[in-house]
């Protein structure tokens, strides 16, 4: 059964899902109580600064997300493969949660550095065009009976939605912002030390874990419902409950 149909999908999951919830946890565990309890305190900062363990991660998965739902987007409209169109609708409420941990730990940063809760700052508006680029798949795909038209839907959403990140992504280039510069950056060292720098990629590995794990979760929930009338569905409920 290959892994690219809804059955085959589900079986290889059931094997994983378990284990990569658990490395999640360990990976999260290992990097939030280093970066919280054991990195050194910023010295413009001081301590408020650890909200970034949070912060950072969360910015970086709700660009990822919407990335790879505009992928898998593509290849439903290409391929019409069936479980791209269940990731996409999957992806997109965990997507919004990430960029809404983002946008709040990010104003609960802001309010001792900037002095406010809130500015009309283009990372921060742009950001917050992210999170109703969410919203509006959501809402897209619920406003429609017929799954097949809302996964395409939802698909060529996302896949215009992409349009967003790059604008995220250089906001702090292209306008005067008071947000500082990407904290990740493929062509120069860290800014911060290494002390700082290195709980906070484990923090990022982790929540890309905890995403996969969770994302797991919802399309298995996702494919025993589109698959409810089938026989293989049937019968593995049937194990479960007898």
């Amino acid at each position: 059964m290959k892994m690219g149909s809804p059955p085959g999908f589900f079986n290889w999951s059931t094997k994983w899902c378990f284990f990569i919830g658990l490395l999640s946890f360990l990976v999260l565990t290992v990097g939030l109580i280093w970066g919280i309890f054991y990195a050194p305190t910023d010295y413009k900062q001081g301590d408020i600064y650890r909200i970034i363990f949070m912060h950072v991660p969360a910015a970086i998965l709700s660009q990822s997300i919407l990335l790879l739902m505009a992928s898998f987007g593509f290849i439903l409209i290409v391929w019409r493969a069936k479980i791209a169109g269940m990731f996409v609708r999957a992806a997109a409420p965990v997507g919004a949660s990430f960029t809404l941990l983002a946008l709040l730990s990010g104003s609960i940063w802001g309010h001792p550095t900037w002095g406010t809760w809130w500015v009309w700052d283009a990372r921060l508006t742009s950001t917050l065009l992210l999170f109703f680029i969410y919203t509006a798949i959501i809402g897209l795909y619920s406003s429609t009976d017929n799954k097949i038209t809302a996964d395409r839907s939802i698909s060529l959403l996302s896949i215009v939605g992409i349009a967003i990140i790059p604008i995220i992504k250089k906001s702090v280039d292209w306008w005067q912002t008071l947000h500082q510069p990407s904290t990740f950056s493929l062509t120069s060292s860290p800014s911060m030390s290494y002390e700082m720098y290195l709980p906070l990629a484990i923090c990022v590995v982790g929540f890309y874990l905890l995403f996969i794990y969770i994302l797991l979760l919802r399309l298995r929930v996702e494919i025993l419902y589109r698959e409810r009338d089938t026989s293989w569905v049937k019968d593995y409920l049937n194990q479960r409950i007898g």
